[in-house]
């Protein structure tokens, strides 16, 4: 069943002397658990898309429906926030207290949420995110992906259904965004719906679909293999491979009996020894 439905969105930014077309006609869905990650270059309209799921923009034309609710309803907006949380790139503009267990615990104070059930909230959003040795800390003093899984665990004590990542790693260095990756990847397989914005060709490979996005409209949408064994359509949106998914399509280019894309690194290395 679909939690997510867009259909025929549009989207638009206007400046002072022009009219920018961001999205032109999206059609998609998310099934409820499902891990969906969107790709595109810079100005592709992922991002944009990303925020009308949290009813942060609205179309200016066709519909975006989160778990049964159109995002244009306007008694719906708070209903759609708490069921689709949002993180976003920097996690420094998302800490709002000065001690982690306090941040993690401004959402649902904010909503009127009991103080015993906001007790039982933080401990459980800290301990799936592997905060909870952190809960007294200054956030200040934690490290860029630590700040992170803070940002995430405050949304978890919201309860969503969905978590929207818009380009959470992209202000991390690699370790950081190991951190946070194996937190989104762990809260899918517990059940929540993901949706992942990212610019790392890498992160998608853990992903059940994966959507390219070029000029404001859908490009490609299939499986990791699918998407990266398509090596025009991902040329012609602009976007790179993974290394070892690079080696094996130049290995295939030059006649190599390669079989299907792989998706890890051991895959490849297989296909190579088994060459030789």
């Amino acid at each position: 069943m679909a939690i997510v439905k867009a259909k025929d969105v549009t989207y638009s930014y206007t400046g002072e002397n022009n009219i920018t077309i961001a999205l032109s006609g999206i059609t998609m869905s998310v099934k409820k658990g499902e891990f969906v990650v969107i790709i595109g270059h810079n100005g592709s309209g992922k991002s944009t898309f990303a925020k009308h799921i949290n009813a942060l923009f609205l179309p200016d034309a066709g519909s975006v429906v989160v778990a049964g609710m159109d995002t244009k309803d306007e008694s719906k907006v708070w209903d759609i926030r708490e069921c689709a949380g949002m993180v976003f790139q920097n996690p420094d503009n998302q800490l709002v207290a000065t001690i982690v267990e306090e941040d993690v615990a401004f959402g649902p104070e904010n909503i009127g949420v009991p103080p015993k059930e906001i007790r039982l909230r933080v401990d459980t959003a800290l301990e799936a995110v592997g905060m909870s040795e952190y809960k007294l800390r200054a956030p200040h003093m934690l490290s860029g992906g630590q700040k992170q899984r803070v940002a995430i665990a405050g949304v978890l004590a919201m309860h969503p259904e969905i978590i929207v990542f818009d380009e959470p790693t992209a202000m991390l260095d690699p370790e950081g965004r190991a951190e946070v990756l194996d937190t989104i990847t762990a809260l899918n397989a517990e059940g929540k719906t993901i949706i992942l914005i990212t610019h790392y060709m890498e992160e998608a490979l853990y992903a059940d679909r994966v959507i390219v996005m070029t000029g404001g409209q859908i490009a490609f949408d299939g499986t990791p293999r699918e998407v990266f064994s398509n090596e025009a359509a991902m040329t012609r949106a602009g976007l790179s491979f993974p290394p070892h998914i690079a080696l094996f399509h130049r290995l295939k280019n030059k006649g190599y009996d390669m079989g299907e894309c792989p998706l890890h690194i051991e895959e490849l290395v297989d296909r190579i020894c088994q060459l030789s």
